[in-house]
């Protein structure tokens, strides 16, 4: 996706001024787009200079970690100490003169605060004991969309119920956009929540400020998913991390930024915001995402594992983003954190809407085929239709009007490419007069093109090939035309299969991501507002967060049934008991969530899924553990195998210690895990799972992953610096650029981030001066920084000869040693 501004600050010499932030370098922007997700481009905004600096001081949660138990009075104390150490750390910036105003404190899940930080700021903070960590603040984006004409062949329900179970007496946090209390839906179950966006005292949902028909959607969608859908009694305690907020070009979008997140996690193990996290909601549903930010060490990343030591499981949409892959591909965060439930989207829908569609070049026949319908709206009858497109450049509006202002389609077949935004294209080729829109170019999920209502038109979708011959023939002035028949529901030959737009690819420490998969094309949920005549609205969303919707539902069905669980046991129980399927774990995690079958499960391990890192060679090891526990109500023996995708394997070679356990109620043991590979197999990515497998019941799987190929690049590919020789000046800077971390095109679209950029500064004689700047958790795209000329004191440095050595670490330190490259300078 395209770059943001970020105005990160790296140190007192070296202001970061443009980064590619929390999505990915513009060199993927339009095949990912599209590929990803059909629906608007996501809009460009700045998150200025925010930064989230986390402390080492612990949190509440990382007590508890060690404690084990906390009664009200400790957990109020533990709180009061994490925010008396951040103030410390701000007292002594402003002892230097720095006044630092946070945005956020996080003390429950994270100790640390979220502010707008100035180069010396961050300078100081890097350097002070106390600190961790800075990390730069990245967008978030709601991870479906949405659609109101829905028909009953065409929709998807949550396949996730539990006879005589509803949810009741669970809580479900939901970070999200605002949501409707309204709607019929909702009514009675929704509390008051919080609004974090713009410090309000409730989540009800919001309208443009620049257009008051414009609503938020997201947050009430999930709510109607979780409440409709799969727990009806639940209580959702709405939290707005997202929402109307400025974009780069000055208009209202709805999006939201990481540190909301994390205050939304915050808030969620202590909803009233008294200090005792006993009250913690039992399931966050996070229905936002940050595009391709599959870190597992990032603040976020680390407040998802706070919730979960506070009881709370967090369930996230893996994201929709697309093909990606096979090691490290478009997984979001923060449902890359080894602590989350990421989810995958699959299409559940039994039909769809199809029809016949025929091109013709004269009396030729150049295409003829029964396909699925785009959009919502399927044509009611036969239609025989001349050819029109657009004018060249950029598609708009007056794209498809001449000059003299008549309408080129006008009761006619646009034909026209996919472009960044097809669902504008449609319905700007439907305001001039087409009476059907045929797109070319890419893939399409069917179906999930989300038209506007008043955009009454069957859309539908042509290879480029066809296209281009229809085209090329009508600009000849040879005989053309298009012929769609009736629309008629059909069986969905996709069903049950990963949705074209779901992420997937390992997170950054090669562990398995997506986590589990659910039904999450064109599912049924409620729209906030009302219609023309008071009516309530109605539609279906396309994306994973609709998918984690469903899961997230029904871990409320699972804490009603068995309440004893804790979070991590219930994270166990939701991904291992899923249903393995053809597709690789990469795609589709543990397989299709299965609720009965988590029910049920009678042990759990305190991993989801596991990632054994990147092969190094032929005496190359690795080892890992599980803790296994016995869930159940009886005695049992269990047996622990691991398998690839295919079963047992001669390539691979497992060993487990031990096989068998003999587990007692409640009882636990520690699995280890060790996998050795003398020769690599012709692939980059080898999956499988780890089973457990108790005698007279259903196996828990844990899936694994093992990468074969690392980084193929340098992380360091460009550095440059625009004056070599400068004097010493705060407000014109020499411009330093460094593009970090790589696009891998080699075996599809595949992330190669940055851990953590080191810039140390040295004399032409090789003397260490100083660390101008440390960047962490970087994903690919081009760093810019202003070099002022001074050193790692803010103290102007002698005319002179230096040298910046700069250093970036992959997200697995065994994948290569770190990148390096150097940049002589002058001060004059």
């Amino acid at each position: 996706m395209r770059a943001l501004l970020l105005s990160a600050v790296a140190a007192a010499a070296l202001v970061l001024v443009v980064s590619a932030g929390g999505r990915a370098p513009a060199t993927v922007t339009q095949t990912a787009s599209w590929r990803g997700f059909v629906g608007s481009p996501r809009p460009v905004v700045s998150m200025g200079e925010r930064m989230i600096v986390v402390l080492k001081a612990p949190s509440v949660a990382q007590r508890l970690m060690h404690a084990h138990y906390a009664n009200e009075v400790q957990e109020r104390t533990w709180n009061s100490q994490a925010l008396a150490s951040q103030q410390e750390v701000l007292a002594t910036l402003a002892v230097a003169g720095i006044e630092v105003q946070p945005d956020f404190h996080f003390s429950r899940v994270l100790n640390g605060f979220s502010a707008s930080l100035d180069p010396r700021a961050v300078s100081l903070l890097q350097q002070d004991p106390e600190v961790t960590g800075v990390y730069p603040v990245r967008a978030t984006f709601p991870a479906s969309t949405s659609e109101r004409l829905i028909r009953g062949t065409n929709i998807a329900r949550p396949d996730a119920v539990l006879p005589g179970y509803t949810g009741r007496g669970v809580t479900i946090a939901l970070l999200d956009t605002g949501v409707d209390y309204a709607h019929p839906w909702l009514a009675g179950h929704v509390q008051r929540g919080i609004d974090l966006v713009n410090a309000g005292d409730d989540a009800s949902v919001r309208a443009d400020p620049q257009d008051p028909s414009r609503l938020e959607l997201h947050g009430t969608e999930m709510a109607g998913i979780l409440l409709h859908g799969v727990a009806p009694h639940a209580q959702v305690f709405p939290i707005r991390v997202a929402g109307w907020q400025p974009a780069a070009d000055g208009t209202d979008a709805v999006y939201g930024r990481s540190d909301e997140l994390i205050a939304g996690l915050d808030r969620a193990v202590d909803p009233n915001g008294d200090g005792d996290e006993h009250d913690a909601a039992r399931v966050a549903l996070v229905g936002v995402a940050e595009p391709y930010a599959a870190f597992v060490d990032d603040p976020e990343a680390q407040a998802v594992q706070g919730a979960l030591a506070l009881n709370t499981v967090v369930v996230a949409p893996a994201g929709n983003e697309g093909e990606a892959g096979p090691a490290f591909g478009s997984v979001a965060g923060p449902g890359a954190a080894p602590a989350a439930i990421s989810v995958a989207a699959t299409d559940s829908r039994p039909q769809l809407d199809v029809a016949r569609v025929v091109l013709r070049r004269g009396l030729d026949v150049l295409y003829d085929r029964v396909q699925p319908l785009l959009g919502a709206t399927p044509p009611a009858h036969a239609l025989s239709l001349a050819v029109g497109t657009q004018r060249g450049g950029a598609l708009t509006s007056a794209s498809f009007f001449d000059d003299a202002g008549n309408s080129l389609v006008a009761g006619k077949a646009a034909v026209i490419p996919l472009g960044a935004d097809p669902e504008a294209a449609a319905a700007a080729a439907a305001a001039a007069g087409a009476r059907a829109v045929f797109l070319y170019g890419g893939a399409t999920p069917a179906g999930a093109l989300r038209i506007a209502e008043s955009v009454d038109l069957p859309v539908a979708w042509i290879p480029t090939a066809a296209a281009d011959a229809l085209l090329a023939a009508s600009r000849a002035g040879l005989d053309v035309g298009v012929a769609i028949g009736r629309g008629h529901p059909a069986p969905n030959g996709n069903q049950g299969f990963v949705a074209g737009f779901s992420s997937r690819g390992l997170a950054f420490d090669g562990r398995v991501k997506p986590d589990v998969s659910a039904p999450g094309v064109a599912v049924a949920t409620a729209e906030p507002g009302a219609a023309p005549d008071g009516s309530p609205l109605y539609g279906t969303v396309n994306g994973t967060s609709g998918a984690a919707a469903t899961v997230a539902g029904a871990a409320a069905l699972l804490v009603e049934m068995r309440p004893s669980l804790t979070a991590s046991q219930l994270r166990s129980l939701l991904v291992g008991y899923a249903q393995r399927g053809g597709a690789p774990a990469t795609q589709t995690g543990a397989g299709t969530f299965r609720a009965g079958a988590s029910a049920v499960g009678e042990v759990a391990a305190d991993q989801a899924t596991l990632g054994f890192g990147v092969w190094q060679g032929s005496r190359w090891h690795a080892t890992r553990s599980l803790v296994i526990r016995n869930v159940s109500t009886r005695r049992m023996q269990v047996s622990v195998s691991a398998l690839t995708t295919a079963g047992e394997s001669e390539a691979l070679q497992f060993a487990v210690k031990p096989n068998r356990l003999l587990l007692r109620q409640g009882q636990a043991r520690r699995v280890i895990v060790t996998v050795r590979a003398p020769t690599a197999p012709p692939t980059d990515v080898v999956d499988g799972v780890v089973q457990v497998e108790p005698s007279g019941g259903e196996p828990l799987r844990v899936p694994w992953a093992l990468a074969f190929s690392g980084p193929r690049g340098s992380l360091l590919p460009q550095v440059t610096i625009d004056h070599s020789s400068f004097a010493p000046s705060d407000t014109h800077p020499a411009i330093l650029t460094v593009r970090a971390g790589n696009v891998d095109l080699h075996s599809g679209l595949q992330i190669e981030p940055v851990s953590r950029l080191d810039m140390e500064l040295y004399t032409a004689s090789g003397r260490f001066v100083g660390v101008m700047a440390r960047l962490r958790d970087l994903l690919p795209g081009t760093y810019s920084f202003g070099i002022t000329g001074r050193g790692p004191n803010s103290i102007v440095l002698a005319p002179g000869s230096y040298e910046l050595r700069l250093a970036a670490w992959p997200t697995l330190p065994a994948q290569a040693p770190p990148s390096r490259a150097k940049l002589r300078f002058r001060v004059q």
